[in-house]
């Protein structure tokens, strides 16, 4: 395989790297939080887990409409300030406030004023998360213009993301354990922490439009004028933009390819809580205080063992044997570690413990996964350049990208439903029988394994190799000069 050495100038410093990390991790901060909270509204404060689930599904499904249209108008932006920081800078300011102001829920309350009153405010919260989040993403792709910076420069992000997962399995265990498990003590605690985590992510969403460099903007042509006068215009040069984005085989294949992986992962994503819960540990309320205590070790080595082993691993597969082969190598490693859940998880306490023993071979999934993706759109994007022009569409390309895990994201959670229905599970029983929970062990192993294997078969003929985005990047320069 053909090596280029990367040019000193297309090296993000490490304070970039470091503050593009900090927004990355803020924008995976807010929908773990989110996630954790919804958890909270049926817990704390009594809500109908029917009316959870509308609560979560409704503005998410605004969110994914209006992921491609905020691409569209990041890309089309001209600005003194670039195309990406004002609206990062922005909507990191108003998606923290509304954070903040959408969990200050009171018991005192009725669950139907709680319901609408956290439903309006999510609306306004998705729009800020989308303002801030698409043009975040396509910051990261334009930069460095060279192939294996940008692998590193994703693996500093996804590193940073990690700690979003590490620490938001740990919301409710704190709010009960620093406040209390009374109902008004347990929801002032609930409104402090998300008081917390607010400030939090402002101070880090903030810092990508602070210290991240954005492309000279002198070299980019073909940009449509916002405005509602030329609301005609923008509508079809989005569209022929979209149009050109779905056509695209490369960004096809990523896509294809991201969809069953992180799809497979989510689908059976609960069933390790359930099988902790319902066959690791006996039924009991004692032992079941431990297992949720286990569940939560049980996120957080996972989030542990991806950011301090499988990204740097990954990065360096990345370098060493090209993006493709990296990605077909993790997803077989993982796979062989969701074989192994078999005998990790075993119906004793007194080895509860092997269940950790798969994890860091099952975080390659997902760790490779999202690091090698992020940095291969970012090759994807040149190639869009090449074959259609100005403008170049990186948050478009994100935009797109993201739209479709979140829509798998919405289908995962449908189908793993019909998955443990499938399988017998009643929530409602005390105990599970043997049955039901040797099919749901084997589903919870079966199911990412092959979707795992199905995503191999989509990026076997992926062709951007290093060599050829090194052609890809010569060309442009030529064409159009250095970005």
């Amino acid at each position: 395989m053909e090596h280029y050495k990367t040019n000193p100038k297309d090296f993000v410093p490490i304070g970039q790297k470091l503050a593009f990390g900090a927004g990355s991790l803020a924008n995976q901060l807010f929908p773990a939080a989110v996630g954790a909270y919804m958890g909270a509204v049926v817990i704390i404060f009594g809500m109908d887990p029917y009316l959870a689930g509308i609560l979560s599904a409704i503005p998410r499904f605004l969110d994914a409409i209006l992921d491609p249209i905020m691409g569209y108008i990041s890309d089309n932006t001209r600005s003194r300030w670039g195309r990406r920081k004002p609206y990062i800078f922005v909507g990191s300011i108003v998606t923290s406030i509304l954070f903040i102001a959408m969990w200050q829920l009171f018991i005192g309350h009725t669950q139907m004023f709680n319901f609408w009153y956290v439903l309006i405010i999510s609306l306004f919260f998705y729009i800020g998360l989308t303002v801030f989040a698409a043009p975040l993403i396509g910051l990261g792709y334009e930069l460095t213009p060279d192939y294996n910076e940008r692998t590193r420069l994703m693996a500093v992000s996804q590193f940073l993301g990690q700690f979003a997962w590490m620490i938001s399995p740990w919301f409710l265990y704190i709010i009960y354990n620093f406040y209390g498990k009374d109902p008004h003590v347990a929801a002032a605690g609930s409104r402090h922490l998300a008081i917390f985590i607010g400030f939090l992510c402002l101070i880090l969403g903030i810092l990508p439009a602070l210290f991240c460099k954005e492309i000279d903007q002198t070299n980019i042509t073909g940009q449509s004028k916002l405005s509602l006068k030329n609301l005609v215009g923008n509508m079809k040069h989005f569209f022929k933009g979209f149009g050109e984005t779905i056509k695209n085989g490369p960004f096809l294949r990523l896509c294809g390819a991201t969809f069953c992986v992180f799809n497979g992962f989510q689908l059976v994503a609960s069933f390790s809580v359930f099988i902790i819960m319902y066959y690791v540990f006996p039924k009991g309320q004692e032992v079941q205080d431990i297992s949720t205590l286990w569940i939560g070790l049980f996120g957080t080595v996972s989030s542990f063992a991806t950011a301090f082993l499988v990204i740097p691993v990954i990065t360096w597969m990345s370098g060493k044997f090209g993006k493709r082969n990296a990605f077909i190598i993790s997803i077989l490693i993982s796979t062989v570690g969701y074989i192994l859940k078999w005998w990790g998880f075993r119906d004793a306490i007194e080895t509860h413990w092997l269940m950790f023993i798969p994890l860091p071979l099952i975080s390659f999934g997902i760790g490779g996964l999202f690091t090698l993706m992020m940095s291969m759109t970012a090759d994807v994007c040149d190639y869009d350049e090449l074959k259609y022009g100005m403008p170049r569409k990186e948050a478009t390309f994100g935009a797109i990208y993201w739209w479709m895990v979140k829509l798998g994201t919405s289908l995962a959670v449908l189908f793993g439903g019909i998955v443990l229905s499938g399988v017998g599970f009643d929530p409602a029983l005390p105990t599970q029988t043997i049955d039901t929970l040797t099919k749901l062990r084997l589903a919870d192993i079966i199911i990412p394994a092959v979707t795992g294997l199905l995503a191999i078969a989509i990026m076997w003929n992926y062709d951007i190799t290093e060599k050829k985005a090194h052609e890809i990047r010569q060309t442009l320069v030529e064409r159009r000069g250095e970005l």
